[in-house]
């Protein structure tokens, strides 16, 4: 096997030096490193600047340094976007966005509105209240709104159902799963009577 020239054995140096800063920038960016590895990175930038100064004869060698070169470059921009995405607090390439509190996560269920009815004819406040908070979330949904009468008979005839199977009283509720609304009703516990 003929022994490496001082060109090829710069380039193996430049690849294992290039995989070790790609994995201490990825280790920085995920918080386990407390610095960014810049020693790392300059003895990248030292064998780039001295070949690329320099001559390399074999085609397979410039091509090889070329490759590594253009990589190198492509991994700087990613970082130093990155860098400033970090340091302006917002969500960049390598850092992911904050969590916001105000948004549920996904799967995430939030309960928008809560009510019960023994009779929904005689609670007409609280069969609006429910009719504003159950199409209120529709429309920030993109769902189409229900008349107000046809929502009336709905609740009727549920809370009829459910006290005929057992149930003094019927408690409905509008919640909001991911981007879904959910509205539901059961019976409460107690006998009817």
């Amino acid at each position: 096997m003929p022994e490496q020239t001082v060109v090829q054995r710069d380039l193996d140096q430049l690849a294992v030096e290039l995989r070790k800063l790609e994995t201490e920038y990825n280790m920085f960016f995920s918080g386990r490193l407390p610095r960014p590895p810049w020693e790392t990175r300059g003895r990248v930038e030292t064998i780039i600047k001295r070949w690329d100064r320099g001559c390399i004869e074999t085609a397979v060698d410039r091509f090889r340094f070329t490759t590594l070169q253009s990589r190198y470059s492509t991994f700087v921009d990613l970082w130093d976007r990155a860098m400033r995405a970090r340091e302006e607090g917002r969500p960049g390439p390598l850092v992911p966005s904050a969590p916001d509190a105000a948004r549920p996560k996904r799967g995430e269920v939030r309960a928008l509105h809560v009510t019960s009815f023994t009779d929904p004819m005689k609670e007409m406040d609280k069969l609006h209240d429910l009719y504003t908070a159950l199409m209120d979330a529709r429309r920030t949904a993109g769902k189409d709104v229900v008349p107000f009468h046809r929502f009336a008979a709905l609740v009727k005839d549920q809370v009829k159902k459910i006290r005929d199977a057992g149930s003094s009283e019927v408690a409905f509720r509008v919640d909001k799963k991911g981007d879904q609304v959910v509205f539901t009703a059961r019976g409460l516990k107690g006998k009817k009577g």
